[in-house]
Order: structure tokens, then sequence, then C-alpha cells
């Protein structure tokens, strides 16, 4: 007789859906607490691809893998709200490049205390050498990504 398929099984996206989520939701309660309550997740793919330099509109687009009209609404939107600012391109005077503003720097910074705290209780649960086991799978899977 063969055995029955786990029903409760997840798939790798799943598992690595999950934790992402519960990290948004953190990110957006901390920063709603801290008073930015103009914000939401789908405004959080903007910091996290965003440079200390700028980027353009364009690159933010296809780095979120979403249409340039979705980023630029997403960008007019912080900008509205001065967590950004768009600025002439030194490269090409035709261009510009989107820049975390002094409180879109705040936001990053707070964002990157709750990431910290996430990845601080994770390590407790798991122990300091099961999170640096992860820690390197989840880096060597990014490098392969990326470079594929």
């Amino acid at each position: 007789m063969m055995a029955k398929p786990q029903l409760e099984r997840r798939l790798i996206g799943a598992l690595l859906r999950i934790p992402f989520q519960t990290i948004v939701a953190g990110i957006h309660d901390g920063l709603t607490e801290a008073g930015y309550h103009d914000l939401s997740p789908s405004h959080f793919v903007i910091f996290q691809h965003m440079r200390s330099e700028g980027i353009r509109s364009t690159e933010l687009a296809e780095r979120a893998q979403m249409t340039k009209q979705s980023m630029g609404y997403l960008v007019s939107y912080l900008e509205s709200h001065r967590y950004v600012e768009r600025t002439p391109d030194p490269s090409d005077g035709r261009a510009q490049l989107v820049r975390l503003s002094q409180k879109g720097w705040e936001v990053a910074r707070l964002s990157t205390a709750i990431v910290e705290q996430f990845e601080r209780d994770w390590e407790s649960y798991l122990g300091a050498e099961r999170m640096g086991q992860l820690r390197s799978i989840l880096r060597e899977l990014s490098a392969i990504m990326d470079a594929g």
C-alpha cells in the first residue's frame, strides 16, 4: 500500500514566505507604533532596494520585479510624504535618482533595528550555530540567484 502524501508538507516557497511575512508585519507594526502611520508594507520594497547614493526608479522597479508605473506610484507617494526625494542623476542629466530624505533614513534605521531584533529572537530559538547555518545557506542561495 502506498503512503498518503502529507497534506501538511509545506514547499520551500511557503517555508521562506512565512518568516518573511512575519518580518514585514513586524516592521509595519514597529513603524506604526513609532508614529509612521502613512506607510504600508508595499512601500518597504523601496527601502529594501535603496542605495545610499540613490537609485533610478527604473532600476528600483527591476529589482522589485514590478512595473515602472507601479514603482512610480510608490515613489511619488513616498516623495509627497517626504520619505524620498528625486534629484538629477549626475551621470545622465535627463534621468533622476530617488534618494532617502532624512525622514526616510530614520525609517530605514528603525526598520533595520526591528529586523535585527527578529534575528536575535530567532537565534535564541535556534541557537547561534543553527542561526549561523541558516544565514550561511540563505547567503549562498542568494548569491546563486543573483548570479543566475
